[in-house]
């Protein structure tokens, strides 16, 4: 009760002592995974200096796992909005008749309409995302000019997106841009690429959480204590913001303006409507408990958000060493792949950077590594690393380019790890973005092998048999395939 009594107490404080910083305060900054890529991409979080890479060295392939770009909102939220026109009006009127002064309503509120007002369909990529991963691909040739210097080939630069549209359609945005001025196709003079996709049943590279029962069954039984988590804070701020305007605000109105705010901010770049009902305290609030969701659904709350995600993470090391096989045979140039180009969703660049241990220190990573749980991002004001708009936001990537160095030197084949196009701190590269790939092996890769997907996502984790019978079935399989060639 005790304890109750100080997290109550340090909630209120928060809420209402505003700091000097609070007037050059920018919402766009705060939205967690709604964060537009270009408010994101260059804030300085868990960023470091970039190694010194030897001039001799060369990149020889790239791994870029990149989250689609701006959407509108989905179906579902769009209802959601259509709902909220009609009960803003309601507040509004329910007010008037108890003759609250004009002047403490906003002006906007009885008159709102939604934007995306008569859309039936939504969640597609809109202009803005097509922009942010149109012009990645031209940064992304531009920074590694040998690595695309080549004519085009699906087999040496290959795209791949989920089943999604708009997944398939930032593909190609950013194919757009990574070949303009490569072909002869209209002023532009662009080309022709290819963007594949796996079934979505059965995409365990890119939608493995879609695939993974278990995850599924956890994610559905968290949920409810999610909410629990989130209710003292959505409880405050709406006895905060009700009696500031004198309107009868739900638990649910909250979170609907609150869902309002990040789309102005982030898709019309509206900042004086739905955002200026909360203080800046309170949206610090209100992206953490966003943040706590994809902590808890998506990241470092539980071993088997990323697990499931090493298919990828195998999928990125098996490219790496067909390059050094290919370099090594010293295969013609457009024989081999030099780029492996992936978009997908936040549900699979957040577990696969968990995979890599970004955004956590050494004694987390070590955590991890033994599948030991982490603690909960801290409530503000307190300041945490995990932040969803800085590791997902719209268009958020990570790419691993694989490095060679001259023969003489050992080791000779390394990697380094970009985040949001920046270097950053990998806590199994001791902390730098660019070691030896047989380090980021040993140190990333290695503890995740013994982990099969199936036994982590289609096993009964309570039966203590089932992992045993799967994989007595997987070398009955095996055995049955040797046998067959």
């Amino acid at each position: 009760m005790a304890m109750m009594k100080i997290v109550w107490i340090t909630l209120v404080c928060f809420l209402f002592v505003v700091s000097q910083a609070d007037q050059g305060f920018d919402v766009r900054h705060h939205l967690s995974t709604v964060t537009r890529y270009s408010v994101s991409k260059d804030v300085a979080q868990n960023l470091i200096e970039p190694s010194n890479v030897p001039s001799e060295c060369t990149p020889i392939h790239l791994n870029l796992v990149a989250r689609h770009g701006t959407r509108s909102p989905t179906k579902k939220r769009l209802r959601e909005l259509e709902n909220l026109a009609g009960r803003l009006k309601e507040l509004v009127r329910d007010a008037e008749a108890r003759k609250v002064p004009s002047d403490k309503i906003p002006g906007w509120l009885g008159q709102w309409i939604s934007p995306w007002q008569g859309k039936v369909k939504g969640g597609e990529l809109i202009r803005q995302g097509e922009d942010e991963l149109y012009h990645l691909g031209i940064r992304v040739r531009e920074r590694f000019p040998t690595l695309f210097e080549e004519d085009y080939h699906p087999d040496v630069y290959t795209i791949r997106a989920t089943q999604i549209p708009r997944a398939s359609a930032s593909a190609v945005a950013f194919g757009m841009g990574l070949f303009s001025e490569k072909g002869d196709l209209g002023p532009g003079r662009n080309r022709a690429f290819a963007v594949t996709s796996e079934n979505r049943a059965s995409d365990t590279k890119l939608r493995f959480f879609e695939c993974c029962q278990n995850y599924k069954s956890y994610r559905k039984a968290k949920e409810p204590a999610l909410d629990k988590l989130k209710e003292p804070v959505l409880n405050k701020i709406t006895a905060s913001v009700a009696k500031r305007y004198d309107l009868k605000f739900t638990k649910q109105d909250i979170s609907s303006l609150w869902f309002l705010c990040k789309q102005e901010a982030s898709l019309l770049d509206v900042t004086n409507q739905s955002c200026e009902l909360f203080t800046p305290s309170e949206v610090a609030l209100l992206e953490w408990t966003d943040d706590l969701e994809v902590f808890i659904l998506k990241g470092y709350g539980n071993s088997l958000n990323y697990k499931m995600g090493f298919p990828l993470l195998e999928d990125v090391l098996h490219s790496m060493e067909e390059a050094i096989k290919a370099r090594e045979e010293k295969l013609p140039p457009g024989s081999y792949e030099k780029a492996r180009l992936r978009f997908a969703h936040a549900e699979t660049i957040v577990p696969f950077s968990c995979l890599l241990g970004l955004f956590l220190d050494e004694s987390e990573f070590d955590k991890i590594q033994k599948e030991k749980p982490l603690e909960l991002p801290p409530q503000p004001p307190k300041s945490r690393e995990f932040k969803g708009s800085t590791m997902a936001p719209f268009g958020g990537n990570n790419m691993l380019v694989l490095y060679s160095c001259p023969a003489d030197s050992s080791p000779k084949y390394f990697v380094q790890v970009l985040h949001n196009e920046h270097p950053i701190a990998v806590p199994g590269c001791g902390g730098k973005d660019f070691c030896p790939l047989e380090d980021f092996k040993a140190k990333v890769v290695t503890p995740h092998l013994k982990h099969a997907f199936d036994n982590l996502c289609n096993a009964n984790l309570d039966d203590p048999t089932s992992s045993k019978l799967s994989s007595l079935w997987s070398w009955l399989l095996g055995s049955s395939r040797k046998t067959e060639l």
